[in-house]
This record gives C-alpha cells, structure tokens and sequence, in this order.
C-alpha cells in the first residue's frame, strides 16, 4: 500500500471553527484540513479528523519545553560564528572576548538561545579538525559562563569531540548538520548527557554538497531521511522529546528545492518533534531578493522566518536578532490581538 504523508494547512485566524486543532500545541497556529501526499498519486485535501490517530497526534501533540523554553512559543536562536571563513560573518567574532561581547548582544536583543560553531558549513567549506574546532568554540562558552550568561547554548558541530568539549565547558544542546551520520557516536554522547539534539537534513558534506543536489521529491525525500535519523536516535536511547529536526535549507539543495521545502515546512510536524529553521543570510535569499552582500538581507531573512511562524516552527536559526526580535512582536500581538477581539 502506497503510502500518505499528511501536510496540515495551517491558519492563523481569530475565528476558529469547531473542529480547528492546534498545531504542535501552538497558541496561535490551527488547523482543520491536510494535504495528502504520496509519491505516485496527485495531492488531496482531507479534513483533519479523518486522519488515523497516530497521525492526528503526532500533529496537535505540544512538544515538550527544551533546555527550559516554551515550544508553544517561537524561540529565537543567535548565530555566533568563531570562524574566519563564514559566508556572512567570517572573522567578525573568532576572538573570545568579541564572541562573548556578540553573544551577549544578541540576548538583549531578543535572542533565547545562542548557537555556536567553529566549522563553516558553507558551500566548499574545508574540513575544520576537532582540536581546533574546540579551540575556536570551548573558549566562547567558558567565558559566557563564567559572566553568568544564563540563556541555552547550542553547540553546532558534527563532531563528538568538540561536543563533548562543548557540553562540559556549559553547552546544553548539541546541533549536528549531518544528523549523526558523520560521527554515529554523537548519539550516545547526546543519550548519557541527556542533551537535545538537533537533526539536520544535508546532502553531502559541505565541501561538496552544491555539486548538482537532486531529490526524487524533496519535500518527502527529507522527511523520510529525518524520520530515519529520529528512529536511530531512539534505537541509542534519546527520547523524542529530547530531539529537534532541521530540514537542511541550502545543504545539498537547489533555490527550488528550498522554496518547495518552505513552502511545505508544515509537513515536518508530522514527525513530533520541535523544528528548527535556518536561513538567515543564505544565497538564495540573495539570488531572489537581488542582494549580493549577506549582511544586507535582514529584510529577506525576517520575511521567510515570519512565513515559517505562520507553519508552527518553533525555533528560527538568525544572526540578525534585533530585526527578527521585532518581527516576532508585531507578529505575536496581531495574532494575539486577534484572539481578543
């Protein structure tokens, strides 16, 4: 029997028939129909409640608060690079005390997490070795902790070496682009620390991943290849709950292939896990939105997070905070406005 995978189409409006569901727990995105898709049958539209319950559930379940934040809510996640190479900020934050300095500017601007890498993912980017890496990353972490900087921190790395580094100088989620596959010890790591882990979709590695990416259909293809990784993760002993999914934008993909998983990023809640977007500053935003300079495509950036908040993503991935920060507030007051009307 071929199977469905089943989109939901999210609203946002204040009048809500009776049989509205909350997507993923959301207090402000619902939903009453989905889109069913399969790999050789045209979509159909059904209404929600025809769906099996497994289904139903694992798309109106909340997800469970992760490092202390509230799922229900959109989180806002600083990028802080300590690379010399980055595509948008490279050089800008690879000492310590500037690093720490960016962070803590980012958490009064309206960031509730901080992410931090020591390897470009880039396209074409070099392989980074793990000493260095955690040379570049461990330092960031130490000092902010040691200021009192309380906000989570997420260590974006494939390699267990530098997370292990990072858990013990004060990280507390691990963010791994390659899901595990690069280093399969990453899930008992994550498993004995009791840390979160983020699941990203890539194809290939990041020096070679924009060689010609081709998908049977992306939208189902990245589905299937997370659902994968969140079974490995489960055969390790991580809980769901404990996991969050990326589907990869700009890792192994075309600009249609991005647009397409855009548009479809409700899709992905069909997984019960908390996702997590990243595009803030990405070529095809550049491409689209005739901007050649990646520190000139806040505006791009903020227009695509706001579309994601609209589908229920809970996490949005960004280096410009302050832009997105005030986005976010005008968004959460017109939809909360709404719902007092």
């Amino acid at each position: 029997m071929t199977r469905q995978y089943f989109r939901p189409l999210p609203q946002t409006d204040a009048v809500r028939p009776e049989t509205a569901l909350p997507l993923a727990g959301s207090k402000r995105v619902w939903f009453d129909h989905v889109v069913a898709l399969s790999r050789d049958a045209a979509p159909e539209i059904l209404p929600a409640m025809a769906l099996p319950d497994d289904a139903l559930a694992s798309l109106t379940a909340p997800r469970d608060r992760l490092c202390g934040l509230d799922m229900t809510q959109p989180q806002l996640m600083g990028v802080l690079n300590t690379t010399p190479d980055s595509f948008s900020d490279g050089g800008q934050h690879n000492v310590p005390d500037a690093a720490a300095a960016h962070a803590r500017t980012m958490l009064d601007e309206g960031a509730t997490i901080l992410d931090i890498g020591g390897e470009s993912t880039r396209p074409g980017a070099a392989f980074v070795p793990p000493e260095e890496e955690a040379a570049r990353t461990v330092p960031v972490i130490e000092t902010l902790r040691g200021a009192g900087i309380k906000a989570p921190i997420s260590i974006d790395t494939r390699k267990a070496q530098v997370a292990r580094a990072a858990l013990a100088a004060g990280a507390d989620l691990l963010n791994d682009v390659s899901a595990m596959t690069f280093e399969p010890e990453m899930a008992d790591l994550a498993r004995s620390a009791g840390a979160p882990i983020c699941l990203m979709h890539a194809q290939g590695d990041p020096k070679t991943m924009q060689e010609n990416p081709s998908y049977q259909n992306v939208l189902l293809d990245v589905f299937d290849f997370l659902e994968a990784r969140i079974a490995v993760a489960e055969a390790a002993g991580i809980a769901r709950s404990n996991i969050i999914v990326d589907p990869g934008i700009g890792f192994g993909k075309t600009q249609a292939h991005n647009l397409t998983l855009l548009q479809g990023l409700s899709l992905f809640h069909g997984l019960g896990c908390a996702i997590l977007l990243g595009v803030s500053r990405k070529r095809f935003i550049g491409a689209i939105g005739a901007q050649p300079d990646p520190q000139r495509r806040a505006p791009g950036s903020v227009a695509i997070a706001l579309g994601a908040l609209v589908q229920g993503v809970q996490i949005i991935r960004a280096h410009d905070i302050e832009a997105h920060a005030q986005a976010f507030a005008l968004w959460r007051a017109v939809q909360d406005q709404q719902q007092d009307a």
